[in-house]
Protein backbone atom coordinates (compact mmCIF):
# COMPACT_ATOMS: atom_id res chain seq x y z
CA UNK A 1 0.00 0.00 0.00
CA UNK A 2 1.60 3.46 -0.81
CA UNK A 3 2.34 5.70 1.66
CA UNK A 4 -0.40 8.69 0.38
CA UNK A 5 -3.24 5.76 0.41
CA UNK A 6 -1.72 4.55 4.04
CA UNK A 7 -1.66 8.13 5.48
CA UNK A 8 -5.57 8.82 3.98
CA UNK A 9 -6.91 5.43 4.93
CA UNK A 10 -5.55 6.33 8.82
CA UNK A 11 -7.00 10.31 8.34
CA UNK A 12 -10.29 8.17 7.55
CA UNK A 13 -10.04 5.94 10.64
CA UNK A 14 -9.16 9.14 13.00
CA UNK A 15 -12.03 10.81 11.95
CA UNK A 16 -14.56 8.03 12.18
CA UNK A 17 -13.28 7.11 15.96
CA UNK A 18 -13.19 11.08 16.90
CA UNK A 19 -17.20 10.86 15.18
CA UNK A 20 -17.78 8.04 17.07
CA UNK A 21 -16.77 9.46 20.73
CA UNK A 22 -18.75 12.42 20.22
CA UNK A 23 -21.95 10.39 19.26
CA UNK A 24 -21.00 8.79 22.42
CA UNK A 25 -20.73 11.32 24.31
CA UNK A 26 -23.46 13.55 23.01
CA UNK A 27 -25.87 10.28 23.86
CA UNK A 28 -24.11 10.51 27.30
CA UNK A 29 -24.78 13.77 28.05
CA UNK A 30 -28.04 13.24 26.79
CA UNK A 31 -28.81 10.90 29.46
CA UNK A 32 -27.13 12.68 32.00
CA UNK A 33 -29.43 15.79 31.44
CA UNK A 34 -32.50 13.23 31.25
CA UNK A 35 -31.66 11.09 34.85
CA UNK A 36 -29.36 13.05 36.49
CA UNK A 37 -32.50 14.48 38.94
CA UNK A 38 -33.42 10.82 39.54
CA UNK A 39 -30.25 9.68 40.25
CA UNK A 40 -29.48 12.36 43.03
CA UNK A 41 -32.26 11.56 44.44
CA UNK A 42 -31.80 8.63 45.09
CA UNK A 43 -28.72 9.11 46.39
CA UNK A 44 -29.76 11.16 48.85
CA UNK A 45 -32.30 8.68 50.34
CA UNK A 46 -29.46 6.63 50.25
CA UNK A 47 -27.01 8.80 52.24
CA UNK A 48 -29.44 11.61 54.15
CA UNK A 49 -26.97 14.19 52.87
CA UNK A 50 -27.48 16.96 49.96
CA UNK A 51 -23.30 16.73 49.48
CA UNK A 52 -22.74 13.41 49.89
CA UNK A 53 -25.46 12.66 47.50
CA UNK A 54 -24.22 14.85 45.06
CA UNK A 55 -20.64 13.48 45.42
CA UNK A 56 -22.05 10.00 45.23
CA UNK A 57 -24.11 10.44 42.46
CA UNK A 58 -21.33 12.39 40.42
CA UNK A 59 -19.16 9.15 41.17
CA UNK A 60 -21.69 7.01 39.80
CA UNK A 61 -21.99 9.22 36.73
CA UNK A 62 -18.00 8.76 35.94
CA UNK A 63 -18.34 4.97 36.41
CA UNK A 64 -21.54 4.45 34.01
CA UNK A 65 -19.62 6.68 31.44
CA UNK A 66 -16.40 4.77 31.72
CA UNK A 67 -18.55 1.45 31.13
CA UNK A 68 -20.67 3.75 28.89
CA UNK A 69 -20.35 1.20 25.71
CA UNK A 70 -21.98 -2.00 28.18
CA UNK A 71 -24.10 -0.01 29.65
CA UNK A 72 -25.92 1.57 26.78
CA UNK A 73 -26.59 -2.02 25.31
CA UNK A 74 -29.31 -2.77 27.97
CA UNK A 75 -30.86 -0.12 31.11
CA UNK A 76 -28.45 2.90 31.04
CA UNK A 77 -30.62 4.00 34.47
CA UNK A 78 -30.92 1.02 36.04
CA UNK A 79 -26.78 0.33 35.33
CA UNK A 80 -26.18 3.97 36.97
CA UNK A 81 -28.88 3.30 39.97
CA UNK A 82 -26.73 -0.41 40.40
CA UNK A 83 -23.12 1.85 40.34
CA UNK A 84 -24.68 4.04 42.95
CA UNK A 85 -26.09 1.62 45.53
CA UNK A 86 -22.72 -0.01 45.34
CA UNK A 87 -20.84 2.94 45.83
CA UNK A 88 -23.01 3.60 48.28
CA UNK A 89 -22.19 0.21 49.87
CA UNK A 90 -18.29 0.82 49.45
CA UNK A 91 -18.78 4.01 51.31
CA UNK A 92 -20.40 2.43 54.54
CA UNK A 93 -18.17 -0.72 54.68
CA UNK A 94 -15.63 2.45 54.76
CA UNK A 95 -17.05 4.44 57.37
CA UNK A 96 -19.11 1.85 59.21
CA UNK A 97 -21.63 5.03 60.34
CA UNK A 98 -24.10 7.04 59.34
CA UNK A 99 -25.38 10.12 59.69
CA UNK A 100 -28.60 11.71 58.77
CA UNK A 101 -29.58 15.01 58.75
CA UNK A 102 -32.05 16.93 60.46
CA UNK A 103 -35.63 17.33 58.55
CA UNK A 104 -34.87 20.99 58.49
CA UNK A 105 -31.99 20.42 56.15
CA UNK A 106 -33.85 17.56 53.66
CA UNK A 107 -34.07 19.28 50.30
CA UNK A 108 -37.79 20.59 48.87
CA UNK A 109 -39.87 17.37 47.32
CA UNK A 110 -42.96 18.05 46.39
CA UNK A 111 -45.11 15.20 47.36
CA UNK A 112 -48.53 14.01 45.46
CA UNK A 113 -50.40 13.99 48.90
CA UNK A 114 -49.15 16.57 50.42
CA UNK A 115 -50.72 20.45 50.15
CA UNK A 116 -49.43 22.99 51.95
CA UNK A 117 -45.51 23.62 52.82
CA UNK A 118 -46.58 22.32 56.52
CA UNK A 119 -47.57 19.29 55.12
CA UNK A 120 -44.73 18.28 52.83
CA UNK A 121 -41.88 19.12 56.08
CA UNK A 122 -44.45 16.92 58.33
CA UNK A 123 -43.58 13.81 55.39
CA UNK A 124 -40.05 14.56 55.22
CA UNK A 125 -39.50 14.65 58.53
CA UNK A 126 -41.44 11.46 58.84
CA UNK A 127 -39.51 9.74 55.84
CA UNK A 128 -36.34 10.83 57.27
CA UNK A 129 -36.92 9.66 61.15
CA UNK A 130 -37.97 6.20 59.74
CA UNK A 131 -35.34 5.75 57.28
CA UNK A 132 -33.25 6.37 60.53
CA UNK A 133 -34.14 3.99 62.42
CA UNK A 134 -33.39 1.21 59.54
CA UNK A 135 -30.54 -0.88 58.26
CA UNK A 136 -28.55 -0.04 55.28
CA UNK A 137 -29.99 -2.93 53.53
CA UNK A 138 -33.64 -1.78 54.57
CA UNK A 139 -32.88 1.51 53.34
CA UNK A 140 -31.83 0.82 50.35
CA UNK A 141 -34.36 -2.31 49.83
CA UNK A 142 -37.40 0.69 50.87
CA UNK A 143 -35.59 3.73 48.89
CA UNK A 144 -35.44 1.51 45.45
CA UNK A 145 -39.07 -0.48 45.96
CA UNK A 146 -41.42 2.03 47.65
CA UNK A 147 -39.44 5.54 46.88
CA UNK A 148 -38.01 5.40 43.38
CA UNK A 149 -40.57 2.89 42.25
CA UNK A 150 -39.11 -0.21 40.99
CA UNK A 151 -40.44 -3.77 40.76
CA UNK A 152 -39.12 -6.07 43.23
CA UNK A 153 -37.72 -7.84 40.15
CA UNK A 154 -35.08 -4.75 38.71
CA UNK A 155 -34.59 -3.91 42.74
CA UNK A 156 -33.28 -7.19 43.44
CA UNK A 157 -31.30 -7.24 40.34
CA UNK A 158 -29.96 -3.84 41.03
CA UNK A 159 -28.64 -5.09 44.56
CA UNK A 160 -27.60 -8.42 43.35
CA UNK A 161 -30.41 -10.53 45.92
CA UNK A 162 -33.24 -12.72 44.77
CA UNK A 163 -36.79 -11.13 44.72
CA UNK A 164 -37.80 -13.01 48.35
CA UNK A 165 -34.77 -10.83 49.79
CA UNK A 166 -36.03 -7.88 48.43
CA UNK A 167 -39.91 -8.76 49.56
CA UNK A 168 -38.59 -10.09 53.02
CA UNK A 169 -36.29 -7.41 53.77
CA UNK A 170 -38.72 -4.60 52.45
CA UNK A 171 -42.03 -6.70 54.69
CA UNK A 172 -39.56 -6.41 57.63
CA UNK A 173 -37.92 -2.90 56.74
CA UNK A 174 -42.05 -1.82 57.18
CA UNK A 175 -42.99 -3.99 60.16
CA UNK A 176 -40.24 -2.02 61.82
CA UNK A 177 -41.65 1.77 60.68
CA UNK A 178 -45.07 0.34 61.72
CA UNK A 179 -44.02 -0.88 65.04
CA UNK A 180 -42.00 2.63 65.68
CA UNK A 181 -43.93 4.83 64.13
CA UNK A 182 -47.69 4.41 64.53
CA UNK A 183 -50.15 5.85 62.66
CA UNK A 184 -53.38 7.41 64.85
CA UNK A 185 -56.36 5.69 63.62
CA UNK A 186 -57.88 7.67 61.05
CA UNK A 187 -61.68 8.71 61.61
CA UNK A 188 -64.03 6.51 59.39
CA UNK A 189 -64.70 7.56 56.02
CA UNK A 190 -68.35 8.69 56.63
CA UNK A 191 -67.06 10.82 59.31
CA UNK A 192 -65.10 12.73 57.21
CA UNK A 193 -65.40 16.43 55.26
CA UNK A 194 -64.52 15.26 52.01
CA UNK A 195 -66.29 12.51 52.21
CA UNK A 196 -68.64 11.96 49.15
Amino acid sequence: MPEAAAAELAEVLLVGVARARTDRDAEFTDFVRRHQHDLLRTAWLLVGDQHRAEELTQHALVRTYSAWSRARTGDPLAYARRVLVNLRTDSWRRRRREVLVSPDRVPEEPHAGATTAADRLADRDFIVRALSTLTARQRRVLVLRHLVGMPEAEVARDLGVSVGTVKSTAARALAQIRANFPIDEAPPLSERKDAR
